[in-house]
């Protein structure tokens, strides 16, 4: 076996990906305070086809040097956004008929590997801070809380590695449609 070199790889550009279907997901970060975290993100994003990421609160926004050493130019291919207020944010795209996932621990979530995405739909996922998570007020306006089952000692997962697993899930259970 041999590693494939990164021109072999038959990545589309980023002219290209600006035109491309994107996966019907959105990814909301709410007060993220880690740029490397931000910037995995939109990498992550870029890999999934993604159609958009808000910044929201006290997320840092590019162009950024510590953004870019993770993001590795994704921040010029996934469409972007900064908004003040995550709450705000959250009642627009529910007015617009995008449902929204809390991605939390919560009374009466939903185990992710038990939500299964409808046909023709179109989510937005919430990531909260890394201490805090996703705010209470956010939670509450949310149409559902997603939780990733975690069954070690520790109660909580990187907000990068959390984008990483949910996008997966979602992307591969959304393309089966």
């Amino acid at each position: 076996m041999r590693k494939l070199k990164n021109n072999e790889l038959g990545r589309i550009s980023v002219d290209e990906f600006k035109t491309v279907k994107k996966t019907p997901i959105i990814v909301v970060l709410d007060n993220i305070r880690s740029l490397n975290n931000i910037g995995s993100v939109f990498r992550t994003s870029d890999a999934f086809l993604i159609e958009k990421i808000y910044l929201c609160g006290i997320c840092a926004t590019p162009p950024n040097k510590d953004i870019h050493k993770t993001a590795l130019g994704a921040t010029e291919s996934v469409a972007w956004e900064y908004v003040g207020d995550t709450l705000t944010l959250i009642q627009k795209l529910k007015d617009s008929n995008i449902k929204v996932l809390a991605i939390e621990q919560a009374e009466n979530s939903t185990k992710l590997d038990t939500f299964y995405p409808t046909k023709g739909e179109k989510y937005a996922i919430v990531m909260g801070n890394e201490v805090k998570g996703v705010q209470q007020e956010v939670v509450s306006a949310a149409d559902v809380c997603v939780e990733i089952p975690q069954l070690g000692t520790k109660h909580s997962l990187n907000i990068s590695v959390t984008t990483g697993v949910v996008l997966w899930d979602l992307f591969q259970k959304i393309n089966k449609l």
